[in-house]
């Protein structure tokens, strides 16, 4: 039993972290209706920019963290407005096609240059606070105690200000409905600026999350966004809920997975086999995913 404690407590760790960067990724697709590809990128920019924020500014990891998300927050707005725009009017033709290529030469641009900026080679920024958490049968550092903290945090923030703000509600709107929306006086466009504003913001504070935990490199968000996809399918497409719900399934599935594999020294390479297995288990039963609602493609 404490072995099964241990295991669901560091899938809970990590299942935060995946949820926090899946939410960001669900908000740009559920308002948008295109799928970002460049969200590994933001992420990996998020963990860069806490990283050096501590070192030159002298700020704590958790001043980091809000720096990160502010400046992917910027970052985030100033790409939609000049890069992701045409996606939403006639100024091309094939609407899906251009938000595949853009996010994904977003993705190629960022990492080429974070080799060229950062350097190829890995960096650590210092814990969130020293030491291991004893607990009876848990042991847990602090700095993973700390990142799932602030990252249940955030994504209560996230579900509270799209629940309960004008703006919030507005997002959601637009979600449903953009034509509807724009008559009762919505503007979609501000809020597609916002909305990629918003996904950008949680892909930088989950990298700068993850940044102390894990060492830095320009190819760290390769992984996270593939496990985004899976969360974002498993939890509903468009579904910020759903996102938080499938996010801590996948790191107790990957965790329990990886701890009870009879062949533990094989246990690691299959640790993202767990997510696909728990992935087409949903699917099976749930088409549309935990939460899933229909979406229209942007037309």
């Amino acid at each position: 039993m404490s072995y099964f404690s241990l295991l669901t407590v560091n899938g809970l760790v990590i299942g935060l972290i995946y949820a926090l960067t899946a939410a960001g990724l669900t908000l740009i697709f559920s308002v948008l209706r295109v799928v970002n590809f460049g969200h590994g990128a933001l992420y990996m920019v998020g963990g860069y920019v806490s990283y050096y924020a501590i070192r030159y500014l002298g700020l704590p990891p958790i001043g980091g963290v809000i720096v990160a998300m502010a400046a992917l927050f910027l970052f985030g707005i100033l790409f939609e407005m000049l890069i992701m725009r045409p996606v939403y009017t006639d100024e091309v033709e094939r609407k899906d096609e251009y938000a595949i290529i853009v996010t994904f030469g977003l993705t190629i641009l960022l990492s080429n240059l974070a080799i060229v900026v950062f350097g190829p080679f890995s960096k650590s920024p210092p814990p969130f606070m020293a030491g291991t958490l004893i607990l009876g049968p848990i042991i847990l550092p602090y700095d993973r105690l700390i990142a799932a903290l602030v990252a249940i945090a955030l994504l209560c923030a996230t579900t509270w200000f799209l629940a309960r703000t004008t703006l919030g509600q507005a997002l959601d709107a637009v979600s449903q409905n953009r034509e509807s929306a724009a008559v009762i006086g919505i503007n979609p466009r501000r809020m597609y600026t916002i909305a990629f504003g918003l996904g950008s913001a949680l892909a930088g504070g989950a990298g700068a999350l993850i940044a102390p935990i894990f060492a830095l490199s320009p190819s760290m968000g390769d992984l996270p966004v593939v496990q985004a996809f899976i969360i974002i399918v498993i939890g509903g497409m468009g579904s910020v809920g759903g996102s938080i719900v499938g996010g801590i399934l996948l790191g107790l599935a990957q965790s329990w997975g990886v701890g009870y594999l009879p062949d533990p020294n094989r246990a690691l390479a299959y640790t993202q086999a767990f997510g696909a297995v728990l992935l087409v288990i949903t699917l099976l039963f749930r088409p549309t995913g935990l939460f899933g609602r229909v979406h229209l493609r942007l037309e």
